[in-house]
């Protein structure tokens, strides 16, 4: 669908909110706009050198990697000590 025409369906369904709905809207818009930047990870130079630093620490073998049952029981482990020191 071409941009003119989602423009023009917006405002037309734009014409038809109540004042509070609109604001609704407004809130959804700028939350779009203000988080933008979270879609352009891609291009961020800091991000992918640090998924960089990463991949090549798992590779060489200098990362500690868990499966996922290891974190599971670790997490279990911890919920269940701090469970015990409440009482």
């Amino acid at each position: 669908m071409r941009a003119a025409n989602i423009d023009k369906q917006i405002n037309t369904y734009l014409e038809q909110l109540n004042p509070k709905q609109k604001q609704a809207v407004l809130s959804v818009v700028k939350t779009f706009a203000e988080n933008r930047h979270e879609d352009d990870l891609w291009e961020d130079k800091t991000f992918i050198a640090e998924l960089d630093r990463r991949s090549a620490e798992y590779e060489s073998g200098k990362a500690t990697v868990l499966t996922l049952d290891q974190l599971e029981a670790g997490a279990r482990k911890s919920f269940k000590a701090k469970a015990r020191s409440k009482k």
